[in-house]
């Protein structure tokens, strides 16, 4: 008689538990490997296994509600239950999105909010073309040496629903449309019956089509012409569409913001006699802050000032429940490009009775704040008032002013108003230094646009002590507003910023290990910690690299109504509130202030507290959104504006190292482009992620992140903003210290075995009789 076999463990989560569990209520350590084990369950299926009844169902409901609250359990669909972040051997996904290297992003279906993206494996010959944004598929989950999740396509389920802007492009016999976005190849064919209105550059918005063909393009609709490729501000245009930004307003929030009226006394404190003033860039159309400071005259507190903030009062005119305030939530925020600005506001406020004009009376929200001589907070005070802006100057006038240079606007108020501003600022600072916020060097550069829409200039954007003067009093009003509405108990949305996570720290570290910088991985990751590598390295060749390593090693800020504190700036407490004329965050902090301190009738509603939570995460999207479309506006800007240089060389750095080939950054421009792996010579190349680097496979030469190199610029698309790039330097020798890179490595997959180790012949390759 055969002897049975003992279960096999499991493999990949997923698998049914190998064995019965003892029945009764299991303890909690019990229940989490037995979900573990099964990969995905549900209560009924737990109660089953445990034979539980009655009372004790009612004690799983609660430890399962318990375990999904501090989460260690995740939902899978409407009754699924699974390990948090546990991910099935084989599921269905949804391509969902594009990382920064055109690599795409798919998330499971029933999948809840503790399962990760996973990228999918580009693969070979794939049937029908390559999947695109908004395909379902069904996928293979394998986890790589390295640790990371792949996703791997089994078969496509359905066909992209996506919408894509694209520029028509006429040919003899077919209309096609070319996708804007560069990371996308696909183009979509029109039917010759709609094509006959279409022109050769017209900007359109397509709907995706089913292939009646097993090879080459899917068929388009064309839901709209939007535009022109040579309009002069195109870029603009094409973010906007792209990205989803919503323009324009509804005849009723247009109406509503056109019956608003001038600010009066009632109900308010009059600041007009403080010598406010407004400093912003030379070409802001809305001020939304003003500040004026002096030394205090309290005998407790020698050497220390007072700082006034006054913010416009936007929630005055933009009322819950009203369209403005609708539309300014769906929005989110404005967004900002180099010919154009879409407002969250209408013009009417955001350029209008909000922005603090000079010479004329304005609603505000103030606070008024004390600092000791050492830059320390002892007090702050917000009030509701009227105020009358006493000068309106850019950046460069103030600073020039302090510099020894001011003009016939700043000449008399140097005295009065800049000089214990600038006093205020230096003790302020004593603060802030004390605090050691992240001091994350990044050089911005400004597009200058010229009447007829077209880039005349690219220039680096000067950072000015008026700068930073500006950014701290306004970092310690939030703090205010933040500390104000947590002392009044009321619901706010925190601006928050967590710590660097394990994986990113321990990537950094290595990196550099590379350039023989020790960092201790046990150690931990304060901000002064980083300040002090980044000022250690601040004159080496390996400054602008560290810097920049050390800034992608930081997790984005997001808007919370949980409080973890802001790491970045170093602050338990903060909360945006120096901006609502662009931010919808700093109009609901304005509410919850006025509710608190009892300023008036137009405070958060208990709507606005109930839903406070899905505002925070729809901001914090619209964040997101409007970056991603003024990148992309500047990257179409920079490539019309290089269009012309095309064969030129260029110095620059390697800003970043991709399986599929170096990006690197022009120091004329700060413009970004792709030397692709093709174009690094005829050996294959092995992406060193630990390394951050291509290492020849053969040769061991290498292209580190960093390295210094010449560029020829071959391709530039306005209508993408993709830049090519030839390389003309040599590559750098390989490290003694490194491994070499195994031979054949970039053609195997990860755990695969040689076909002679493994015996017979390759997979899918059948053996054939002698002859």
């Amino acid at each position: 008689m055969a002897k049975p076999r003992a279960p096999k463990a499991s493999r990949f989560p997923g698998a049914k538990p190998s064995s019965k569990p003892a029945q009764g209520l299991p303890d909690r350590e019990t229940l989490l490997r037995f979900i573990r084990e099964a990969g995905e369950t549900n209560k009924a299926d737990i109660a089953r296994t445990f034979g539980l009844k009655g009372a004790d169902r009612k004690a799983l409901r609660e430890m399962l509600l318990s375990l999904e609250a501090d989460g260690s359990l995740g939902r899978r669909g409407r009754r699924g239950l699974a390990q948090a972040g546990a991910l099935p051997p084989v599921g269905v996904v949804d391509i969902v999105e594009r990382d920064p290297d055109g690599e795409l992003l798919v998330r499971l279906v029933k999948g809840g909010d503790d399962i990760p993206l996973v990228r999918l494996a580009p693969e070979r010959d794939m049937v029908g073309g390559a999947p695109g944004l908004g395909d379902r598929l069904l996928v293979r989950f394998e986890r790589l040496e390295s640790g990371e999740l792949e996703a791997r396509l089994i078969r496509r389920i359905g066909a992209s629903a996506h919408r894509i802007l694209g520029v028509i492009r006429k040919a003899r016999r077919e209309t096609r449309v070319e996708p804007v976005d560069r990371r996308t190849k696909e183009s979509l064919v029109i039917p010759e019956g709609e094509a006959l209105e279409l022109r050769d550059g017209d900007l359109v918005l397509a709907q995706v089509g089913v292939s009646d063909r097993r090879y080459g393009p899917k068929r388009g609709k064309i839901l709209e012409v939007v535009g022109r490729e040579d309009q002069p501000r195109a870029a603009s245009l094409i973010a906007i569409h792209s990205h989803g930004i919503p323009t324009g307003f509804s005849d009723e929030a247009e109406a509503e913001a056109e019956a608003a009226e001038p600010p009066t006394l009632a109900g308010r404190e009059d600041l007009r006699d403080l010598p406010l003033i407004t400093i912003d860039p030379a070409d802001a159309r809305d001020h939304d802050d003003a500040v004026y400071a002096h030394p205090d005259d309290a005998a407790d507190n020698a050497g220390g000032c007072v700082v006034w903030v006054a913010i416009a009062d936007v929630a005055a005119y933009v009322r819950p429940g009203s369209a403005l305030d609708k539309e300014a939530r769906e929005k989110g925020n404005s967004v900002y490009f180099p010919d154009r600005v879409e407002p969250m506001l209408p013009e009417r406020l955001s350029n209008g009775l909000c922005s603090l004009r000079f010479g004329e009376n304005r609603a505000c929200l103030a606070v008024r704040m004390v600092f000791d001589a050492q830059g320390r907070k002892r007090s702050h005070k917000f009030v509701r008032g009227l105020m009358r802006s006493a000068a309106k100057l850019s950046y460069e006038q103030a600073q020039a002013a302090i510099d020894g240079t001011p003009d016939e606007t700043t000449g008399p108020l140097l005295e009065t108003i800049l000089k214990p501003l600038w006093a205020a600022y230096r003790i302020m600072l004593k603060g802030r230094e004390a605090r050691s916020p992240l001091a994350i060097e990044s050089l911005e550069r400004r597009i200058i646009i010229n009447r007829e829409g077209e880039v005349a200039s690219i220039q680096p954007r000067a950072s000015l002590e008026a700068h930073r003067l500006i950014e701290e009093m306004m970092v310690q009003a939030n703090v205010c507003a933040a500390e104000s509405l947590e002392a009044k108990r009321t619901a706010l949305v925190y601006r928050i910023h967590d710590q660097p996570s394990a994986e990113k720290l321990q990537a950094l570290g290595e990196f550099l290990g590379t350039l023989g910088i020790p960092w201790t991985k046990g150690e931990a990751p304060r901000t002064e910690r980083f300040n002090r590598l980044l000022a250690e390295t601040r004159e080496s060749p390996h400054a602008d690299i560290i810097n920049e390593v050390v800034l992608r090693s930081q997790m984005q800020a997001i808007y919370s109504t949980e409080n973890i504190g802001h790491y970045g700036l170093n602050l338990q407490r903060y909360a945006h509130f120096t901006s609502p004329i662009r931010r919808y965050a700093d109009l609901v902090v304005h509410r919850g202030l006025i509710r608190a301190l009892g300023f008036g009738d137009d405070g958060l509603t208990e709507r606005d507290m109930a839903q406070m939570k899905d505002t925070a995460e729809r901001i914090t999207l619209a964040e997101r959104r409007a970056m991603a479309a003024e990148r992309d506006a500047t990257d179409r800007y920079i490539a019309a504006f290089l269009a012309d240089r095309v064969g030129a060389e260029f110095p620059g750095r390697i800003t970043g190292v991709t399986r599929f080939g170096l990006f690197v950054r022009l120091d004329e421009t700060g413009a970004d482009g792709l030397v692709p792996i093709s174009r690094l010579g005829g050996e294959f190349f092995i992406h060193d992620d630990r390394m951050h680097a291509l290492v020849g496979e053969r040769s061991g030469d290498r292209w580190p992140l960093g390295m210094r190199v010449d560029v020829r610029l071959v391709e530039a698309t306005p209508v993408t903003g993709g830049l090519l790039f030839d390389m003309l330097s040599e590559p750098a020798p390989p490290d003694a210290t490194a491994p070499r890179p195994r031979l054949g490595a970039i053609r195997r997959k990860p755990g695969a075995v040689d076909a002679k180790r493994r015996g017979g012949p390759p997979k899918g390759v059948r053996k054939g009789k002698r002859r």
